[in-house]
């Protein structure tokens, strides 16, 4: 199933649903697509360091609830990160799915679940720190990750944006990023 999402943000030319102007002016405004209409969903107050009035979980039980990560949340917990990702944030992660894990080469993730260290700096390459989203996001050329290095944007192949959580933001990617050496 699709879901259609229309945000709005600073000052909107548009009144959806139960917008009010001060809802474009002041907030970011988001909105789903329920029954053949934009239903409002959330409301967040922009990057100026406004709290989000939607209560959402951290990026780790976000990861959990999806079903989709499942092997991610496992390395991140043998890795040792997920107290980091449950933490204040804010964090952008580029989060391979269970797919994007089942593509590496046989042995791979069995061998990377061993070696913690190299587990942990793969891990963190996937995380940059503050809340990027998309639009954010294609408009650097590369991105400063918490492993030290530089992820460039045009490597990315994201399948899902702007996956909301209470510290952060989730980008789903198609693969597990390999930092260069």
């Amino acid at each position: 199933m699709t879901k259609t999402v229309l945000t709005l943000t600073a000052a909107c030319s548009a009144f959806i649903g139960t917008a009010t102007w001060a809802d474009c002016y002041d907030n970011q405004v988001r909105y789903e697509m329920k029954n053949g209409s934009f239903v409002k969903v959330s409301q967040q107050k922009d990057q100026l360091g406004y709290k989000s009035e939607q209560q959402g979980a951290d990026i780790v039980d976000t990861a959990v609830a999806a079903g989709s990560f499942n092997t991610l949340v496992t390395a991140v917990k043998a890795a040792g990160l997920a107290e980091t990702l449950k933490g204040d944030g804010p964090f952008t992660v580029f989060a391979p799915s269970d797919a994007a894990f089942a593509k590496l080469p046989a042995g791979t993730l069995e061998g990377l679940l061993a070696d913690k260290e190299k587990l942990a700096e793969i891990l963190k390459y996937h995380v940059v720190p503050g809340r990027l989203d998309s639009s954010t996001v294609v408009s650097m050329t590369k991105l400063p990750t918490a492993q030290g290095g530089k992820l460039p944007v045009s490597s990315i192949k994201i399948s899902a944006t702007d996956i909301e959580t209470s510290n952060g933001i989730i980008h789903v990617i198609d693969e597990v990023l390999i930092p260069q050496v």
